[in-house]
């Protein structure tokens, strides 16, 4: 917005004011001189005042730049649509070029009451899982938290048992067990209040992450990740799937960034998120007839925040990927590159976001709006 000593500068009382942009950032590094229209306001006249020297009042013509950029807004809108919001961008910046309010305060979202409603989250040991089942809890949801080591009484699940609320629901969950899953549904179909009406969220968060580039990771490498999270996410979506459908509710997927583009060193994990992507576009066209929407949460470097990987685990993938290779791969990539490499990767974890908010908002979103997107992109700009 242009400031005070924007308007005028060292030009007369009642003269035009000229307006100084500055387009900051990627956008553009360039900062230019508009003159402005004056548009006057008369004294005494409705949301008038008169100024300094007892003149009209100058503004900008807003409404007028407005009017010339509908038709790039409703183009920055559509393009939004069809990227499943991933295009959201550009009317955001179309916003920021005309000096207009936020778009979240321009398009504001009407939400759904949630009093009565019931949400399963998996993985809610630590992370995202975690934080998200207190802020369900915290706007009124009866919380289902599916914990891996709630048998063993782990840090994270003893936490929310503590919280000794009637909506807080911790339970065991192994996502990779037939039997622990198929338990996990008779333990919400007994606690419903009324399982007929079912249950309206279901949130596959629970995951792992590895690295490793395709010469040093084993079949087995691949194997463990999808199972937990590519084959995990269709064994618990299928199992809560009519108990969903009854609720018209919602199936949010927490995927990321690296199941939309693809890095190097990250096969295992990107196959699973593909996967998860996939799956989740297949049964978001089967269950539209059912009124049941299916959403995917594509987060980008949050690696700080949720602990899937740190420091100590990448030195022991590390180790496990150099003693599993064979000669000709260890002789032809040679160490000093495999020390860059994981140097690399620690990297990430240094230089990740710290801050879980957007994309717990972003999933509190999806299961409170009333026209929640097909995709959410939590992430850093760059």
């Amino acid at each position: 917005m242009p400031t005070p000593g924007d308007v005028g500068g060292g030009e007369s009382r009642g003269a035009v004011p000229r307006l100084t942009w500055s387009r900051r950032g990627a956008a553009g590094r360039c900062r230019r001189l508009n003159e402005a229209v004056a548009v006057p306001v008369p004294r005494g006249r409705a949301g008038g005042r008169a100024g300094p020297g007892g003149g009209d009042r100058l503004r900008p013509p807003r409404a007028a730049a407005m009017r010339g950029t509908a038709g790039l807004l409703a183009l920055g809108a559509a393009a939004g649509l069809l990227a499943g919001g991933g295009g959201r961008w550009l009317g955001r910046l179309l916003h920021r070029l005309l000096l207009l309010p936020p778009l979240r305060a321009v398009r504001a979202r009407r939400a759904l009451p949630v009093e009565g409603k019931a949400v399963l989250v998996t993985g809610c040991d630590k992370g995202f899982g975690h934080a998200l089942a207190k802020q369900l809890h915290a706007k009124g949801f009866t919380v289902f938290a599916g914990c891996l080591l709630a048998d063993k009484n782990g840090d994270g699940a003893r936490e929310l048992k503590n919280m000794k609320s009637d909506r807080m629901k911790v339970l065991q969950m192994n996502v990779c067990s037939d039997e622990e899953v198929a338990q996990a549904v008779d333990f919400v179909k007994a606690t419903l209040k009324d399982p007929e009406e079912g249950l309206w969220g279901l949130v596959n968060n629970a995951g792992v992450s590895t690295f490793g580039e395709v010469e040093f990771a084993s079949l087995d490498n691949y194997k463990e990740v999808a199972e937990i999270n590519l084959w995990g996410t269709v064994r618990v979506t299928k199992a809560f799937l009519p108990l969903i459908r009854r609720a018209k509710g919602r199936v949010v997927n927490i995927t990321s960034m690296l199941g939309r583009m693809a890095s190097p060193s990250r096969s295992c994990y990107c196959v699973s998120k593909y996967g998860v992507a996939a799956f989740s576009d297949c049964l978001r066209q089967e269950m539209y007839r059912w009124g049941v929407r299916v959403i995917l949460i594509e987060p980008s470097n949050f690696v700080a925040a949720t602990g899937i990987l740190t420091e100590d685990g990448i030195d022991r993938q590390a180790e496990a990927l150099w003693s599993g290779a064979g000669d000709t791969v260890r002789e032809d990539y040679g160490r000093e590159y495999f020390a860059r490499h994981v140097a690399t990767m620690k990297s990430f974890v240094s230089s990740s976001l710290k801050d879980m908010s957007l994309v717990l908002n972003d999933i509190s979103d999806a299961l409170t709006s009333t026209r929640p997107n097909n995709r959410y992109n939590p992430m850093e700009t760059c």
